[in-house]
């Protein structure tokens, strides 16, 4: 597994487009974009056309800072 971090923005009735940043574990980026897109969807009751992601980097374990995260890659 490795650790990545998402950032983006969705849509948000009381603000225009709300930023967000989270970080996941999986084995890819596609499969971390999917985890993302449920995720956020299931969080907020939005769809994914109303989930934009900007940016997914991989994250080097010493610099994860969630700690669920830590331990799904075993840091």
């Amino acid at each position: 597994m490795k650790a990545f971090r998402i950032t983006g923005t969705f849509a948000d009735p009381r603000v225009k487009n709300q930023p967000f940043s989270i970080e996941l574990a999986a084995e890819d980026e596609a499969a971390v974009r999917e985890k993302a897109l449920s995720t956020l969807g299931s969080r907020h009751k939005l769809r994914r056309d109303q989930i934009s992601i900007d940016d997914i980097s991989e994250v080097p374990a010493d610099k994860v800072v969630d700690h669920t995260v830590k331990y799904q890659i075993g840091a």
